[in-house]
């Protein structure tokens, strides 16, 4: 149903999510999410058409210039941040589709109970794990592991949203994270499998490979498909960067669609601010 107090928009229910996905993929078209940093962003990409917005505190540092990765860093409070804009940029300008806010779930200070609460009063309709433990690797994330803002906290958060009738879409980066969420109740799980590449600010050596970017969305899509058969699966990250991308990897698994956040929002302003400009510069001047 719209919105009971305006009549259109956010918030949905958690199913009422689910149904707008379904009746997506019924009409033969992917499922399309995008995050979006600033509001000017969020208005268009629901112009274009996408299916979901996704707040995330990375994503004001990358409308900002800087690298994505600046969202796991200790550059602010995450949840605040995604939480400002999501009240003051986003929410304001999206008028239909569902938008979703980035949960740092292993925030010590905070009560996820009372968090997620505020983030549903707020009109958002369901809650990512962003900044998310799984893309963390190494001798730094068993460090993170062991001192209490373990990736468990994520799984934790996500089965609190299923109880709160939060729509839930998560990053997970291996099978066993994928397991773990679907025993949580998410209902979308996002096969992350690195950061983009491309663009400006993408990163050029630190990269995957295409058969292993397959290959690991599909174990994930498998592994947790033995858990639960309702769950909608989406691509992201690594070489997975253009329209012609995503239709890639969709034929060479069994993904849903696609979730873009450089990939939609940077990469957009990157090539029409430059190439606009340029236009700009071309026009005659007489002296």
């Amino acid at each position: 149903m719209p919105n009971p107090w305006t009549g259109i928009g956010n918030p949905y229910t958690r199913q009422e999510v689910v149904d707008r996905f379904n009746a997506t993929l019924k009409r033969g078209e992917p499922l399309i999410v995008a995050g979006a940093g600033t509001g000017i962003s969020a208005k268009f990409i629901e112009r274009g058409g996408a299916d979901m917005i996704i707040i995330y505190n990375s994503g004001r540092f990358r409308m900002m210039g800087h690298g994505s990765t600046c969202g796991l860093m200790a550059y602010g409070d995450a949840n605040e941040i995604a939480m400002e804009i999501g009240e003051y940029e986003v929410l304001p300008v999206v008028n239909e589709i569902p938008v979703v806010c980035g949960v740092h779930a292993s925030d010590p200070r905070r009560r996820m109970w009372h968090w997620l609460g505020k983030v549903k009063d707020m009109g958002f309709s369901g809650v990512n794990n962003f900044p998310t433990h799984t893309i963390v690797d190494g001798h730094f994330r068993q460090v993170l592991e062991e001192t209490g803002m373990s990736v468990k906290k994520e799984f934790e958060m996500i089965g609190l949203a299923r109880r709160m009738d939060l729509f839930s879409i998560v990053y997970v980066a291996t099978p066993e994270e994928a397991v773990e969420m679907a025993k949580q109740g998410a209902d979308c799980i996002i096969a992350h499998v690195g950061t983009t590449v491309g663009g400006s600010i993408g990163v050029t050596n630190a990269v995957v490979s295409w058969d292993h970017t397959v290959a690991r969305t599909q174990e994930i899509i498998d592994a947790a498909s033995q858990v639960r058969k309702d769950i909608f699966f989406l691509t992201h990250g690594g070489p997975i960067n253009t329209p012609k991308d995503v239709e890639y990897i969709l034929g060479k698994t069994s993904a849903h669609g696609f979730v873009g956040a450089s990939s939609l929002e940077r990469m957009g302003v990157e090539e029409s601010l430059t190439n606009l400009t340029k236009e700009f510069k071309k026009v005659p001047f007489k002296q």
